[in-house]
């Protein structure tokens, strides 16, 4: 009887001592949660703070750690950009909130194969992790629609209202295909203006106002898909308004969501991010982005190029030509990839010569490419005007007996101010700038000399 005693007294002692870790371990979950919401409160006080950690009461049990927290991204309302994550790191942020990290694909499904608006609209998911979602996070992308024109070509121009600070308007091109078995492309924006100031470019006219989220880039595809239906929308070019490689971070992770096999599942050959030149911003996407690659050429000598496209003077033509020597033809991603894709846009008498021709065949023979001829789609106040069709003939024939690949792209939507170089408004007054200065024409500079 003795050693029952002993082993009874024993046992409630341990009890108690289980039942005290228990209560010590509440007690410092409700701590950490107040402090939390004491970061909250604070943060949400500052006007130039960024919107607070969504409320944490209803997760007392799973509390979150705020600290790690704060490197996702978040949406203007507060809440966490799901769409702005890759599927990796929407494992690690459903990790941070308490859930299974192997949610991601299921919620990955959600967003970008069922197209869903919310997470209540999807049939994979609990009541309880519904619920965790719509506190916490969102399937927003931070753009509201505005307003859809259609071009007599069947080009949708699609705007789009940035919502958060400062506002602002950005445009997308949906181009549907021209035969029953093509291809349908949607024209993505990366930025709200543009900082290379290229002369023929009315987005240039506005600067650069600010850069776009990966969630509102990803967002402009899914609501292409939702306009015309997934299987509908085939490729993606990034050649919209901004220069897509001066916001680099964010397009990266933006191509990962398009190419990922659970996410919107395209082709590395079906997605192009186009860049006027910016060459370290391009080794980078190089070594780190399977999609492919687009460059904005547009002249044959540093002479020209300086006058129409200002990021020359830092990156001239030794240098950009010299990196894609370097890295093509791009090895182990397949035949397309090994081609870089030079666009050349026509102004008449300033790079359209049979001179223009013979060095643009030069610059050929040594970086494996396909170039792409554009018609300048002319705009208010434009001091270029477009090469006469015959030529433009004249000029991809040139080309092209050399040995060259050459097309001509056909110009879509230019009535309604879709066409290549046509996006933006200057005169918006959301985040609005002074227009950066126009460029001397080097030409009549030496014809004065």
């Amino acid at each position: 009887r003795t050693r029952a005693r002993l082993a009874d007294a024993m046992l409630r002692a341990a009890l108690s001592s289980a039942r005290a870790c228990a209560s010590s371990r509440r007690a410092r979950v409700r701590a950490r949660v107040r402090r939390a919401r004491a970061r909250v409160l604070t943060v949400a006080a500052s006007p130039e703070a960024p919107p607070p950690v969504p409320d944490v009461r209803a997760f007392d049990a799973a509390p979150l750690d705020v600290d790690a927290l704060d490197a996702f991204p978040r949406l203007s309302s507060g809440k966490y950009a799901l769409k702005g994550m890759r599927r990796a790191e929407l494992a690690d942020w459903l990790a941070h909130v308490g859930e299974k990290r192997s949610r991601a694909d299921s919620v990955f499904r959600a967003m970008y194969r069922e197209l869903g608006g919310d997470a209540d609209a999807s049939e994979a998911f609990g009541d309880k992790f519904k619920a965790r979602l719509e506190v916490l996070g969102s399937f927003d992308g931070d753009l509201e629609l505005s307003d859809t024109r259609l071009a007599t070509d069947g080009t949708r121009k699609v705007t789009y209202n940035l919502r958060g600070s400062g506002g602002g308007t950005v445009e997308s091109v949906l181009i549907p295909a021209l035969t029953e078995r093509g291809r349908t492309t949607v024209c993505v924006s990366s930025q709200l203006g543009c900082a290379m100031n290229c002369q023929f470019c009315y987005t240039a006219k506005m600067g650069l106002r600010k850069n776009l989220s990966a969630a509102q880039i990803v967002e402009q595809v899914v609501q292409a898909r939702r306009m015309v239906g997934a299987s509908e929308v085939s490729n993606v070019v990034f050649m919209g308004m901004g220069e897509p490689l001066h916001n680099v971070d964010e397009v990266l992770k933006a191509v990962s969501i398009l190419l990922d096999p659970k996410g919107l599942g395209f082709s590395r050959n079906k997605v192009t991010v186009s860049t006027s030149g910016l060459v370290p911003q391009m080794e980078r996407f190089l070594r780190e982005s399977e999609a492919s690659l687009a460059v904005s050429l547009n002249a044959t000598t540093d002479y020209i190029r300086n006058w129409i496209m200002p990021i020359n003077r830092k990156y001239n033509l030794e240098m950009l030509l010299g990196l894609l020597r370097r890295e093509f033809p791009r090895q182990s991603l397949g035949r397309h990839q090994r081609l870089v894709f030079f666009e050349y846009i026509m102004l008449e008498g300033v790079n359209d010569s049979d001179e223009d021709a013979d060095r643009l065949v030069e610059i050929a023979r040594d970086i494996p490419c396909k170039i792409n001829l554009i018609y300048f789609n002319t705009h208010d106040g434009s001091e270029f005007k477009c090469s006469d069709q015959e030529r433009i003939n004249a000029f991809r024939q040139r080309v092209s007996d050399a040995g060259v690949t050459c097309t001509i792209r056909q110009s879509r939507g230019d009535e309604e101010m879709s066409a290549c170089g046509q996006l933006g408004k200057p005169d918006d007054e959301a985040n609005w700038k002074p227009p950066p200065p126009r460029m001397r024409d080097p030409r009549t500079r030496a014809q004065r000399l």
